[in-house]
């Protein structure tokens, strides 16, 4: 099996260099066109997202929601883990503290501007996510526990997951924010609170799911 992905990789990389890539058709960029000017952001895939395709959109966050909450009842009844190895030297906490203020730098970026640039709430919630795992694998579970109920990270997931929804029924009814100026911050209507919507939500939701899966297996 091993010789059979080299193969098929040895044979796209010969694909790749052998045929050239085709222009794109008219057409489809004139699709990408009249979606860009639909959804008023240059980033057509937000616009497909959280316009076009925006009924899938809302079960992918109600799946999601489903999925953490899912976890902590299947966790419930397990007992704790006793011990829960961390990282403690000193070179490997400073790596990883330093890796997850670059990825919370990343998060607020392609929340704020994902509807302009490639990205959006997704990736945003995801590199959110990430910056909270490297924190927990350098700090103590029951700090991450106390950080978490104190500033109700469980009420604020569920709250952006209410809002986005009443916000996505506004947008399928056909009541809209003005689309504001092309390429700038403010435009594309619903979108970019939508966008910020996606990324909070993801992004608690991954801090609650490594809570539970620290408590109860240990060091991720």
């Amino acid at each position: 099996m091993k010789w059979i992905y080299i193969a098929a990789g040895i044979a796209l990389y010969i694909k790749m260099l052998v045929f050239p890539d085709f222009a794109s058709d008219s057409s489809e960029l004139a699709i990408v066109e009249s979606i860009v000017q639909d959804s008023g952001v240059p980033n057509a895939v937000s616009g497909i997202i959280f316009r076009n395709r925006l009924y899938d959109t809302i079960f992918e966050v109600v799946v999601f929601t489903i999925a953490i909450m899912g976890v902590r009842y299947l966790l419930a009844n397990e007992q704790p883990s006793c011990t829960i190895y961390q990282f403690t030297d000193h070179p490997s906490v400073i790596l990883a503290r330093l890796g997850a203020m670059i990825a919370t730098l990343v998060s607020i970026e392609l929340a704020i501007r994902g509807h302009l640039s490639p990205g959006g709430g997704f990736a945003a919630g995801v590199a959110g996510g990430t910056a909270i795992g490297l924190v927990a694998i350098t700090s103590s579970s029951k700090w991450m526990e106390t950080i978490y109920q104190r500033w109700h990270a469980a009420t604020w997931e569920k709250v952006s997951v209410l809002i986005f929804i009443v916000l996505a029924v506004l947008s399928l009814f056909g009541i809209e924010l003005p689309q504001g100026e092309l390429d700038t911050l403010i435009s594309g209507g619903w979108i970019p609170l939508l966008n910020i919507l996606v990324a909070v939500k993801v992004a608690l939701g991954s801090w609650a799911a490594i809570l539970v899966f620290i408590r109860y297996r240990g060091l991720l």
